[in-house]
This record gives C-alpha cells, structure tokens and sequence, in this order.
C-alpha cells in the first residue's frame, strides 16, 4: 500500500469513528465548497510550523498547548498515549498570507487536576499528529509540570570578616522548585552582577566569589532565588572588609629636654599606617620611645693673669693686658667681663705733670658751679610752691590706682587745672562730708576688707567727679602685661601677681588660706570601694580585685590647701583643678586605681597644652604625661568639667595648663552674697569669681558660713579667655530713692594676672550700701561681671535686708556630701558577676574582632589603647574607666546599648561551632545590668586577676 493510499484509508477510518470535522462544514464554518478553494501544497506530507512547547502550571491557572501544520486536512492531540477527544479541541483554518497557502491551528487545555490524576513513569506530555492526504506527521513531545518553588534554601549564605585584599566566597544553594530557579546577588538590596564589575565572579553552584575585596565590598550581602511561581531572600550575610593597623614612621627625636645635663629625648609613631578600620587589629609596640641625651653644660670663661707692664711711652702710658682663657668660654657660655687691657699713667721721668694739674682744676671748678646751680633752682622751686600753696589741688595716693585702701581728699579745683596725682602729699583732713572707700581692692578674708577704714572727711564737688571719671581709672591699672600673647612677657604675669602678693600691703587676690586640710580615708580589702572627698569633685575608685584576698589597706586622699603648688609651677602653667594626693607611699595594687578630679578648663588641644603632673620627693613637679598624647604608664580621659586618671603610683597629682592662644578659656564661677553690717541701714553685697569647681568654690562657702552671709543668685558661669584683659564687676539699677552706695565704687575691677593665676583661690569685691530709712526692706539691683573684650555675666539681686528674716541659702545640695568611702558592691554600678561575665568575654583574643578594644571603641575610650594592652585584663580596666566616669549618674543604659550593639554586629556571623560555647552579650545586656545575674558563674577574684593573652 502507496502512501496515499494509506492516507486516504486513515482518513476514512478517522470520518468513521468521529474524529474530524463534519465534510460539509469548515473550522470556520464555512460551506465545504469555499474551504475546497484554499490552496495547499499537494503531494507532501504535513509540516509543523509551530510544535507544541513544554508549560508550567501555576497554581491552578490551566496551560494552552497549540499546534499549527501546512498542508492539515486534521490536527489533533495525543496525550500520554492516549487521543484527546474532539469536543477538547479548537481547531481554526486561515491562509498564509506570506506563501498562501492553508494553514491549520489547533489548541486545547490541560488542566492542573489532569497532571496530578496522571501516575506514569514519566511526566505528562502531549504531542500533535496531523494528516493530509499523503499521510500523517507528528510534532515533539511537549511535557507539562506543576511549577513551585520551597520557602527555605538549601544553604543560605554566611557572613565573612576578611582582611583587605582577600578573598570572600559566600556559597548558596537555592530552594527546591519547578522549573529550577534563577540565582541573583544582591548587596544593600542592590544587584550585584560579575557583568559591571571585574572582581567579582559568579559561579554555575551559584557561589559568589569577590578575588580582591576591599572596603567598598563590606555590606550586606542576599541570596535571591526565583521561578515561574515565586521569588525567595535568604538570610543576610554581613561581610565585613577589615584594615589591621600599621605604623607610620618614626618622627625625627626631639631635642634633649633639659639644657644642661642628663635628660630624655623622644620620638612618635602613629597607628595610621594604615589606620586600623572595621575591627582590625590595632598596632603593636609602643607609640612613644625615649632615650637617655647628655647636654654639654656652658661653661663661663675666666680671665688669665695680667701680663707685665710695658714701657712707659711718650705719651706717659703704659700698659698690660689679659686673656679670657682660663677657662675660654664654651657651649654658650658667658665671655669674661671687663676689659682685656688696662692703661695707666706713668711718671718715671720721661713725663711732666703741668697740663694734667690745669686740666684737673678745670673739671673741679666745673663741677663747683653746676652744684651751686642745682642748689638754687631746688630753693626757687620750693618757694614757689609755697607760695602758690593757697590754691586748692587735688590729691589722691597712688595706690588707690593699683587697688589699696586708701582715703581721698576731694577739694575744689581752679578752672582749668588738671587733676594732680601725688602719693607724697598728705590728704587735707579739715572739712568736707566724709567718705571712705576702697576702688578695686584684692585680697584678704580678713574682716577689714569687708569693713569701710575710719571716716576721713573728704569735700567733694561734681566737678571732680567729671575729670576723673571711673572709666579713666580703670584703664589705668587694667593694662595687660602684653598685647601679643603668649610671650615672655605675658608668661611673667603670675610670677608678678605672686610677688605682690607677699608684699606687706594686703591686695586684691586669693581669700587668705586658713582653712582645714580636706582629707579623708578608707580601709579597703579585696572587694575594692570608693572614697569620696565631699563637695570637692575628687573621688578615687579602687577596683574590685585590685588588693590582694585576706589583705587590706587604709587608703586616704587628700586636697593640699596652700599655695605651694601654684609657686612651683613654670612659665604661663596654672592650676585647672586641685592638688590631690593619694596614698600610703607603699601601697601595692594588682590593677590601677581610678581618680577623678574636676578642672575648670574648656578643653580644646589648639588652645591649651594640658598635661597631669606629680611632685617628686624634693617638692619639684616632673610631667607625667600630656593629655593628648599615648602614654603606657598613666591614662587620662578630660571630659567637659572633670578629668578620670588610671593611676598605677600613689603620689601627689596636679592637673596644670599652658594657654597656648588667646583663645584659650577656662571657666568662673560668680557668685553674690549679702548681709547686714553693723548700724541697721548699712548692707554689703559680696561678689565672689572663683574657678569653676566645687574645690574652689567651698573656699567660698567657708567664708561666708563663718560671715553669716546669704546667697542672694544662683552661681553662673562666665568663661574668662587669656586675652590679657582685666575683669570689671560693676552695680547697676539700685533704686537711687531708697539706697544711696558711697562714691567711685560702682565699678571695680580685677586685673588680668589676679583672675588667670588665681590657682582655686577665691577673689572678691564688695559693695557699700546705705539705707535713707529703716522702711526700705528690700533690696533690688544688678551685678554686671565682664571681661574687657570678652563675656558679660548678669547677677540679679532681689532679696529682703532685714536681720533674720530668712535662713542662709544652702550652697552644696548633693545627696552624698557626707559620705566619704564605700566598700563591697553597693560602691559600683556594675554587678560583680556581670563584670566578670563582660572581662571573660572580651579579655579573650577573638578572629571575629569581639574583644575588649570594641568593647572600648563602644564605650568611646578607643584612644591610648596601648595602655590597656599592658593591663592584665584590658576589659577591667575599661569598665574601672567607665565607672569612675558615670559615677555622679545611674547611666546603665550607655553600657546596655554599647553591649546590645556588639551582640547585634556579631549575632549573623559565621556558623558557631556545636562543641563551642560563645557568651550572650544580649542576655548580659537584657538580664545582668538592671537584674540579678548568678555570682557562682564566675569564681571571686578574677576581675583584675585574669593575664591577657590577646
């Protein structure tokens, strides 16, 4: 049988059984004498011009299978081996507009429910047969799936911590799913593609791989897998590109710090080489080096003998000379003074003495009648003035320019004469209202600075009071020691004050020191504690572990009172805070001590050079360390108004500063008090500047306790710059009806030398007032304190004068101003257990960077880390630090956060190992700092005691 023959008998079998279309009506329905009329390409077989394609399900959303042949007189679809019914069919005829020539088109559904009701060996598929009148063709078998994709991957990526230039490979294995999914990489939720960057490669098991990281690479990094059916994210993987530090070079050495003899030369180094980033570790070594230098001494020259006379010579001379040899001067040392040679008459016969006799009774006569000339013009001088003495001058002592006590006598002055200024000429005592008064007076708590001196009758007329003028006399003693600052010049400044202070007028300056020595003491053992000076700023934290078990010590602090320290100080140095000394001498502790001393500076390292001192043995004061720069034996941490030292040595510790610009401020604390003096109708008003902390200011408490006196304002703050310009406080506002303040006192003034190198020692003013009756019983006024270019303070003073009328104004409100020691728990914030928790976890060295330097990076003590490197148990140390720090408030929740930050930067790192038991700083966060942790954790003694092996 031909094979048109057997297609016309599969196509007659196919009439019979039902499978095609009806002869007489087409796909379009169309009458079968118009679809005879379509051409088609007799004598070949059919040929597929679209074969049916594989399909996913999804969901429940059937899939079209289509199928289109040319020259078709049938299509129909195959199933699975079996044939799908006609009725399951859309057939449609078109012609080919490009050939022309009869194209047939069939489709059908397959519907989710048929794939899942089929249970073959292999997937559901479906194929195309078509005839012609040649015979039959079949089409590809196209398989149809139900598509999905699992929620959970197979390997979800890990985070990585690398160093810089490394290699990062994060591996991922997508869920399970039909059709297989597309693997992206996403990094900040942005795609990621080896396509736009050449360092990155992605491979067929869908790893990423990074050859060179570097720092741009640090990010979180996806894995997102999708399909047909859904998309999924992976967990976030954190890479983070780490930079280990690296020094830089070594700074050239310093010149020898001493000009004669042995001293230390130094030189630095920075971690900034690079400088540690991300976590990396911090340099090794030592930032700071010093070496021993031996300056040659100067050595002043000295004179040899004279040699032998000459000759004489014809002029009648002779002469000898000497050499600067014994010895020559050397390394800079000072030349001989005096004259190497020497001449001297010589009358050995060869000369005579006439012209020289004529020319010596010449001089004499000379010099007889410039006597006698001197001598009258000193009679004629006194005899005018006598006889010009009934003309009225005006006379008033120096001194009173430069501060002291001194009365004035005002007369009247002539017309046109200007104001005379004498201190040799007495005061004229004989009539006139009397006033007593001092104009800027400096020193003393003596009561004579707060009394008026005896009345001195005094006439006064407005016409003086113009020609004088207060500001005149305020420029006068307000000159600064230089304008360009800082120079030799400006640094002599506090010397100056310090010599006039000694002298036996009492001047304006520190309150005299006649108060008791603060000191106070403790017996701590194993369990550590704190000791407080009360009111003074001054604590001293003694960490837990720091003495050794079944031992004890009676610690004490004291606050030197004198002015010994401020005597010994160089140059422009002043106090910042109070001396402070520590002890016993012998005192041997397993971990440094934490002290903390207030300061009055605002802390700027291009203004000041501030640097922590202790007194040796001798009384002289050697640098410990500059507060800017690394140190390995001492650690000092400056905030706004305190100063925190890690202190290995017990001794006595100043902090001192050295303005390095104009700009440098240190800070005031003004004050005004009042009482009632003696007669019912006088009132002082007292205004006290003192350094800004509490130290300094209980001078001033102690005065006015034992005065009685009343704060009338809450303190304020006045920053003072080191412009060299003085400090006026002025009154202003009295109520002129009521009150009446005694002449040429309503501005007085504190020269710049007194304020800057007061060294905690109070200064004071005061004002006079007097009262026109006894019902005026309130006092209202302002107290301006200003420096000459520079800040202005307002004291408001509104207050009752009537004796007993109200209680003193309390000037210490801390609740712990009398508790000077605790010992055992209740003197740190920090529980025992959770500390130990925290050092264990941090003391040890960890690849993932969680160790105590990002505890310290946490806590913003990330600086001289070099000091912690050498402590036995760096963490303890820091948490010391940090106690002593927040110690005036329950702040629990910086350590919680900073914790709470570690446990999230690290809770996403790479996968633990099962056998390894990494602590929860989350837990330690959550449970341990506002609860109770367990003691049995952690064995007693391991706070300062664990050695650092990082």
């Amino acid at each position: 049988m031909d094979a048109r023959t057997k297609g016309r008998f599969l196509f007659a079998v196919g009439l019979l059984c039902g499978f095609y279309w009806p002869a007489s009506v087409t796909s379009k329905g169309a009458p079968a004498g118009q679809a005879d009329t379509l051409p088609s390409a007799q004598g070949t077989l059919p040929h597929f011009i679209q074969e049916p394609e594989d399909a996913y399900i999804v969901k429940s959303n059937p899939i079209k299978l289509r199928c289109r042949a040319t020259p078709a007189l049938q299509i129909f679809f195959k199933c699975n081996g079996e044939w799908v019914h006609q009725n399951e069919h859309t057939s449609q005829e078109y012609k080919d507009l490009n050939t022309g020539l009869k194209v047939r088109e069939v489709m059908i559904n397959v519907s989710r429910q048929q794939v899942e009701d089929f249970h073959g060996p292999e997937d559901y598929w479906c194929l195309c047969v078509a005839w012609s009148h040649l015979g039959t063709s079949k089409s590809r078998k196209a398989t149809v799936r139900i598509a999905y994709l699992r929620k959970n991957f197979e390997q979800d990526p890990q985070g990585k911590e690398v160093p810089i230039n490394g290699m990062i490979v994060l591996h991922c294995r997508p869920p399970e799913g039909v059709p297989a999914a597309k693997v992206e990489w996403q990094k900040n939720d942005e795609l990621v593609s080896s396509l736009t960057d050449d360092k990155l490669d992605t491979r067929a098991d869908y790893s990423l791989i990074i050859n060179e990281a570097r720092l741009s690479d640090s990010g979180n990094y996806t894995c997102l897998a999708s399909n047909v059916v859904a998309k999924r994210r992976s967990a976030t993987a954190p890479v983070i590109v780490y930079v280990n530090g690296g020094w830089s070079l070594w700074t050239e050495w310093s010149a020898c710090n001493v000009p004669c003899g042995r001293g230390i030369q130094k030189r630095s180094r920075t971690c900034t080489n690079p400088a540690p980033l991300n976590g990396g570790a911090f340099c090794e070594g030592m930032s700071v080096q010093k070496i021993t230098c031996n300056s040659l001494c100067p050595v002043d020259g000295g004179w040899d003998e004279w040699s032998e006379w000459t000759a004489c010579s014809s002029q009648c001379e002779r002469q000898r000379s000497r050499e600067c040899n014994s010895p020559a001067p050397r390394h800079r040392g000072k030349t001989c003074e005096g004259s190497g040679k020497a001449t001297e008459n010589c009358t050995d016969g060869l000369c005579t003495q006439n012209m020289e006799s004529s020319i010596d009774v010449a001089l004499y006569s000379g010099l007889g009648a410039g006597i006698v000339a001197v001598v009258i013009l000193v009679v004629a001088v006194m005899l005018y003035r006598k006889s010009h003495s009934d003309y009225g001058v005006d006379v008033i002592d120096s001194s009173a320019l430069t501060g002291g006590f001194q009365s004035f006598n005002f007369k009247t002055t002539r017309q046109g004469n200007p104001l005379l200024l004498n201190s040799s000429m007495p005061p004229d005592m004989t009539v006139g209202r009397t006033y007593s008064t001092p104009l800027c007076f400096h020193d003393g708590a003596d009561k004579e600075l707060f009394d008026p001196l005896p009345d001195i009758k005094v006439k006064v007329q407005s016409s003086f009071m113009v020609s004088l003028g207060v500001a005149e006399r305020a420029e006068f003693h307000a000159k600064a020691p230089g304008e360009s600052y800082p120079q030799d010049l400006s640094c002599d400044f506090c010397s100056t004050v310090d010599k006039r202070n000694k002298g036996p007028l009492t001047l304006n300056g520190p309150l005299s020191g006649s108060r008791e020595q603060l000191r106070t003491s403790g017996v701590f053992g194993h369990v550590g504690g704190r000791l407080v000076v009360p009111n003074t700023g001054v604590s001293l934290l003694v960490p837990h572990g720091a003495v050794a078990e079944n031992m004890s010590w009676e610690m004490c602090m004291v606050i030197n009172q004198g002015e010994a320290s401020a005597q010994t100080l160089e140059g422009c140095e002043i106090l910042l805070g109070p001396e402070v000394t520590y002890g016993p001498s012998g005192l041997d502790l397993f971990c440094p001590v934490a002290m903390t001393v207030a300061h009055c500076a605002e802390v700027d390292a291009e203004n000041w050079n501030i640097q922590l001192k202790r007194k040796t043995q001798d009384g002289k004061w050697e640098e410990v360390m500059s507060v800017e720069e690394e140190s390995a034996s001492c650690y000092c941490l400056m905030d706004s108004s305190s100063c925190h030292l890690l202190l290995d040595q017990p001794g006595s510790y100043a902090l001192v500063g050295e303005p390095l610009t104009q700009a440098a401020v240190k800070r005031l604390k003004l004050a005004v008090f009042g009482s009632v003096e003696a007669g019912a109708l006088n009132y002082s008003l007292r205004v006290y500047c003192v350094d800004d902390t509490p130290h300094a200011f209980q001078g001033v408490v102690a005065a006015e306790t034992s005065r009685g006196g009343q704060l009338l304002e809450e303190p304020k703050t006045l920053p003072f710059r080191a412009n060299t310009f003085s400090l006026q406080v002025s009154i202003q506002d009295v109520p002129q009806f009521l009150w009446s303040i005694k002449p040429f006192t309503t501005c007085q003034e504190f020269s710049f030398p007194q304020v800057w190198c007061s060294n905690q020692q109070p200064l004071h003013c005061a004002f006079q007032l007097e009262r026109y009756s006894p019902a005026a019983a309130q006092l209202s006024c302002k107290i301006s304190v200003r420096q000459v270019k520079g800040h202005e303070q307002i004291l408001q003073v509104y207050t009752a004068v009537a004796e007993g009328e109200k209680e003193p104004v309390p000037f210490f409100m801390q609740t712990d101003c009398t508790v000077t020691s605790q010992t055992g728990p209740k003197a740190f914030k920090i529980p025992l257990s959770i500390r130990q928790r925290i050092c264990a976890t941090f003391d040890t060295a960890n690849a993932k960077g969680k160790d105590w330097q990002l505890l310290a990076q946490k806590l913003h003590l990330d600086r001289n880390l070099g000091y912690f490197a050498k402590q036995r148990s760096p963490s303890a140390v820091i948490l010391s630090l940090w106690e002593a720090r927040h110690q005036d408030s329950a702040d629990l929740d910086s350590l919680a956060s900073a914790l709470e930050e570690i446990g999230k930067i690290h809770s996403k790192s790479s996968p633990k190992d099962p056998e390894e038991a990494e602590p929860d700083l989350n837990h330690i966060e959550a449970g341990g700092l506002y609860g109770t942790a367990n003691p049995a954790a952690f064995p007693e003694g391991e706070d300062c005691a664990p050695e650092y092996t990082g």
